[in-house]
């Protein structure tokens, strides 16, 4: 099948490095045009502003074919190790695309990725490619970064919200990953329920 007809989704995740909360992942499926030349502005979410992302995010969600977002807790990252619960992230967020339409082929950020069946009897592996640097070259997998990466920072800061006591981490500006301040704090306060223990201990 040529590539203009296949319907490709992309997948990146957000979190997998961090020391607090959950891995989350995300695939979307991009249409062939949009109405305007805002998606020229979509690309790896770790270079957009917090504001930008969250503009883009609402610009994607408009217009994608698809959307889905797999969210795996800080539990169950250690529980299974973080490569696996990426993976498990990935698939919920395939499996909600899948549902909402079909797709042929799978475009990963990174190089490694675990092979993806859709539900149903009858349903085979779907092909996909992993792509170094995907999040920064290719359309769908930066639009999928900035899915993940704006809903994995609302969870944290709906965290934070829900229990202040969590600013003593510095939550809000590090996002969970390990920065002095963070890990000082954890020294002064020792570890929360949301923190994972493979991580840090």
């Amino acid at each position: 099948m040529d590539e203009k007809e296949q319907i490709i989704v992309g997948v990146d995740e957000a979190g997998r490095g961090c020391l607090f909360g959950p891995v989350v992942a995300a695939a979307v499926i991009l249409p062939d045009q949009f109405p305007d030349d805002v998606y020229k502005d979509i690309k790896d979410s770790k270079k957009l502003s917090p504001k930008k992302r969250e503009i883009l995010a609402q610009y994607i969600y408009k217009n994608a074919l698809a959307i889905g977002v797999g969210i795996v807790d800080n539990h169950e990252i250690d529980r299974i190790n973080i490569l696996r619960a990426t993976y498990e992230a990935m698939h919920k967020a395939l499996h909600q695309a899948y549902a909402k339409k079909h797709f042929d082929f799978i475009k990963v950020d990174g190089n490694r990725f675990l092979p993806f069946i859709p539900s149903g009897e009858d349903a085979d592996v779907v092909p996909h490619e992993c792509i170094i640097k995907g999040d920064d070259t290719v359309l769908c997998i930066s639009a999928a970064s900035i899915i993940a990466k704006t809903t994995r920072d609302n969870i944290i800061a709906d965290m934070v919200n829900a229990d202040p006591e969590l600013n003593r981490y510095m939550l809000l500006s590090n996002k969970g990953y390990g920065t002095k301040k963070h890990f000082d704090a954890l020294m002064q306060y020792g570890l929360t329920d949301k923190h994972r223990l493979r991580s840090v201990t």
